[in-house]
């Protein structure tokens, strides 16, 4: 069996992140076999490569392989493309045709796209992957085929399932295995590596001098979260191996060539449902946790003056308490907890005696600048993980990219 080094240097994989290694081992360990896989990832994601690699190293490998676009095929004619038809099958059928599966008899066919197949085309797969029949559109013959199914995806097939898209039982047919490809957002340390490659690649097409990013572009490029992911770094590289005279690029230069760099880059909110009314990103979700909390905060400032001025009412006491539970409960922050233990320490009740300037004064200091609360709160979380950005983000549930602006923007 071939190395994992020897394989990306043989069908031009390059990147050494950890979870391409993982789908790449897998890869290989399943090829000898016979086992359907079904390839996931987002668009642009290079899943194109990992049939090639299976076919590769598989026993079929002398046989045909076929690469098929389920989605480019109009509905119409796929049936017929897949598994051909006899003449006169249909208006146009002059003649009669092989299909993909039996002109790739003892090979691999790998679908792309396989989630925009049509219900009608998912039985017919479905009878192929589970004996190997089919027939051809417009016969009653059936005829046999032996073939290694490939697939690939990048829609959430358990989604399509549940609107009734894609047939349940087809599904976990196609994903005996599951090697899943990780977007190029999380393949930092492959990024750079990637567009050097592209841009040389290019230099040699276009015969030009390779194009070279500075630190300051090289810092912009990691921090572009890519929607394209490899296929659109690659147009990136050519588009300005193509129309850059200068042949160093800095951050501002490469900034025209990333869309929407400055919204790509905001947090986002991921929710279940739809809600017209769901926050733009995490940022508006911190500030309304912000301003509930300044609310629940106003109001225990009265409670806190009532029993002040009322002595032992019991009622207020109850309620006063459970305000001061709730707040606990709903923010873990040390800094809103701070605030909480200003006004009214959560181990201690209010005396009688206590004198009422003294409480006004505690409702004077209080500072709730939200700038001065998101900074010490990511202090604070900083100071937790011993500066460990990673963990840091994941406490106070943001990106760590966002989580880095602010580390600068605040200069902890």
């Amino acid at each position: 069996m071939e190395s994992l080094q020897v394989i990306k240097q043989r069908f031009g994989i390059i990147g050494n992140d950890i979870h391409l290694n993982l789908a790449l081992e897998k890869a290989i360990r399943v090829a000898p076999t016979d086992i359907s896989v079904l390839v996931t990832g987002e668009s642009g994601v290079g899943k194109e490569s990992i049939p090639k690699i299976i076919h590769a190293l598989s026993h079929r490998k002398h046989a045909k392989y076929i690469a098929i676009n389920c989605g480019a095929i109009p509905e119409g004619t796929i049936d017929s493309e897949l598994f051909g038809h006899e003449k006169g099958a249909f208006t146009g059928a002059t003649s009669t045709r092989n299909g993909y599966f039996e002109v790739a008899d003892g090979g691999t066919i790998f679908l792309d796209e396989v989630g925009e197949l049509p219900l009608t085309t998912q039985v017919r797969l479905l009878r192929v992957l589970e004996n190997g029949e089919y027939i051809k559109v417009g016969s009653s013959k059936v005829q046999k085929t032996d073939v290694r199914i490939v697939t690939a995806t990048n829609l959430k097939m358990h989604e399509a399932i549940e609107k009734g898209k894609f047939r349940e039982d087809l599904y976990y047919r196609l994903s005996t295995i599951e090697i899943d490809l990780p977007p190029l957002r999380t393949r930092n340390d492959d990024i750079h590596l990637l567009f050097r490659k592209f841009a040389a690649d290019f230099a040699q097409k276009y015969q030009m001098p390779t194009i070279r990013l500075t630190n300051n572009a090289v810092n912009l490029l990691l921090s572009y979260n890519f929607p394209g992911n490899i296929r659109q770094l690659r147009n990136i590289a050519e588009q300005i191996s193509v129309v850059e005279e200068n042949r160093s690029i800095d951050s501002e230069k490469l900034s025209k060539y990333l869309p929407n760099y400055r919204s790509r880059n905001l947090p986002s909110v991921i929710s279940n449902t739809k809600d017209k009314n769901d926050f733009a990103n995490e940022r508006e979700i911190m500030y309304k946790i912000l301003f509930d909390m300044r609310k629940d905060i106003k109001n225990l400032e009265t409670l806190t003056l009532d029993l002040i001025k009322g002595g032992n009412n019991i009622q207020v006491q109850e309620e006063h308490q459970h305000l001061i539970d709730k707040i606990y409960k709903e923010d873990k922050s040390d800094a809103l907890q701070n605030e909480i233990q200003v006004v009214y320490p959560k181990e201690t009740y209010v005396q009688e005696n206590q004198n009422y300037d003294f409480a006004e004064t505690v409702v004077e200091d209080e500072s709730l600048s939200l700038q001065d609360k998101e900074f010490e709160m990511i202090k604070k979380s900083l100071e937790r993980n011993k500066g460990k950005r990673k963990l840091a983000a994941q406490e106070l549930g943001i990106s760590e990219r966002t989580l880095y602006r602010k580390i600068k923007q605040y200069d902890l």
